[in-house]
């Protein structure tokens, strides 16, 4: 398994507007296509004075399914981001191996 997470801090200003975009149409958009098995919104605590955080995982049975979805779709997506919210955030992505899932007991 291989999660695709990508972390953006975002204007404040824009926070109601970008997740209801990211909700309603980035992520719904990106699971489709992308051939990715789930995805969390997650709100990252502690960042920097002046903006908000957020980290989109995104869980790929594969390498090849990742390089299928960055290859074909992540341009074009990453593109229709940049043209909506220009300006008004900062986003890196990070590429992790799953070694090992750990799940609680169903009590």
């Amino acid at each position: 398994m291989i999660l695709y997470n990508v972390t953006i801090s975002i204007d404040p200003v824009i926070e109601h507007d970008w997740l209801r975009w990211m909700r309603e149409v980035h992520i719904p958009m990106v699971m489709e296509v992308g051939g990715f098995i789930e995805s969390r919104l997650c709100r990252v605590h502690g960042e920097e004075e002046g903006g908000l955080t957020y980290a989109i995982g995104y869980l790929a049975p594969s390498k090849a399914h990742l390089d299928k979805y960055e290859l074909n779709f992540a341009p074009k997506m990453q593109q229709e981001h940049m043209n909506k919210f220009s300006g008004r955030f900062a986003a890196f992505r990070t590429l992790l191996t799953v070694v090992e899932e750990f799940k609680a007991p169903i009590s």
